[in-house]
């Protein structure tokens, strides 16, 4: 067997279903496995994906037990020679598992592998490719600097930014959202380190690859990645537990650093709260006006049967081509386009920001977006 991907669930049932539809077309021509984790979600997720897809493995926890626990009972138990962790909030592509694994048989050196990742609108994730978090990349990061100086070799090592991401990079940090593994490297190292609830956990794997005398890649290759959006990443419970995990990884890689990095964390979390209340506290004074900007724009579809299908999700008015100016939502179909075309067609049009993107689960005839996690 050459690959078993690994995906953990917690409440994104149709974003599941999408992914487990995406990754059985991408897997089209390899022979492998997939193995569904679900963290206790407590809706009908599992009962709804097992029904369509009977071939997938599924473990249902009896607790939440945390992103790193639960992939771990899926790598544990991995039968290919490579392991894809996956979030259930993604959409890849045959390009990406056929890349992924010709370079790993290419380059014997490289131990896990991540993708181009880009949001539900076409906009590239900066943390497709990171650096170690060294105390200085943390401080840049903690404070601010990395956003000011976006380009800088000096300030902005955290994301990597000034590296192309249109072309395979060495680096430090892969997402967990999407890890291309040798499955006996995972394995010999234990896989996830389960210290780390939420948030980290890929940091750390990361580091302990490259200590274990591997190499981490960055290739080019798109993939939609709707970036965790259930985490309102202003919250105070994601500050708290995001700069938390962070001190583990100090406390286990750096010690000699705690004395002087501990209270820099603290002081990070302090005014990273203080910004989340004050945010949070405006939009409670100012009223809001009108409707979310996308819920107003009008609808464009792509598709086939566009009739069939706006009157299928309640759609009164459409177009059926991308107009040259104005804000305009997109549906595409999923019924008559492959999720590889559909990548490619977010990635084509998205990215500035006067389009909206959605999939319309035609299996399901729902609207899938971002916005549903």
């Amino acid at each position: 067997m050459e690959l078993t991907v690994v995906i953990v669930n917690y409440r994104v049932k149709y974003l599941l279903e999408q992914t487990l539809c995406a990754v059985e077309q991408a897997m089209k021509g390899i022979s492998g496995e997939i193995i569904v984790i679900d963290n206790l979600s407590g809706d009908d997720s599992i009962a709804f994906s097992r029904e369509r897809h009977p071939q997938v493995i599924f473990i249902e926890n009896q607790e939440n037990v945390g992103f790193a626990r639960a992939n771990n009972q899926g790598i544990m138990q991995a039968q290919g020679e490579f392991t894809l962790i996956l979030n259930p909030d993604t959409i890849i592509t045959p390009r990406c598992l056929q890349d992924g694994l010709n370079w790993m048989h290419s380059h014997p050196k490289c131990g896990a592998i991540g993708a181009r990742m880009m949001d539900g609108n076409g906009v590239f994730l900066p943390e497709s490719k990171r650096s170690f978090p060294t105390p200085w990349v943390s401080f840049c990061k903690i404070f601010g600097l990395s956003k000011l100086f976006p380009r800088s070799r000096w300030f902005a090592k955290y994301h990597l930014r000034y590296l192309s991401d249109l072309e395979p990079q060495c680096i430090d940090i892969l997402s967990g959202a999407y890890m291309l593994c040798r499955t006996d490297v995972l394995q010999r190292l234990g896989g996830f380190d389960e210290d780390f609830f939420m948030y980290g956990e890929d940091i750390d794997l990361s580091y302990r690859i490259v200590k274990a005398g591997y190499e981490n890649w960055f290739l080019p290759t798109p993939m939609i990645h709707y970036k965790g959006e259930s985490t309102h990443k202003d919250s105070m419970r994601y500050v708290r537990v995001f700069y938390d995990a962070m001190l583990i990884f100090y406390r286990k890689h750096f010690p000699r650093f705690n004395i002087i990095f501990y209270p820099i964390v603290k002081l990070g979390v302090l005014v990273r709260a203080g910004l989340s209340v004050a945010k949070r506290l405006v939009k409670r004074i100012l009223p809001r006006r009108g409707k979310p900007v996308s819920e107003s724009w009008p609808w464009v579809i792509i598709s086939d049967k566009a009739e069939s299908v706006a009157r299928r999700v309640g759609i009164n008015q459409f177009v059926t081509e991308i107009p040259n100016n104005g804000n305009h939502n997109v549906l595409i179909d999923d019924g008559c386009y492959s999720y590889a075309q559909v990548v490619d067609y977010i990635r084509e049009h998205g990215n500035d920001g006067r389009l909206a993107f959605h999939i319309h689960a035609d299996r399901h005839g729902i609207i899938i977006s971002p916005k549903m996690s």
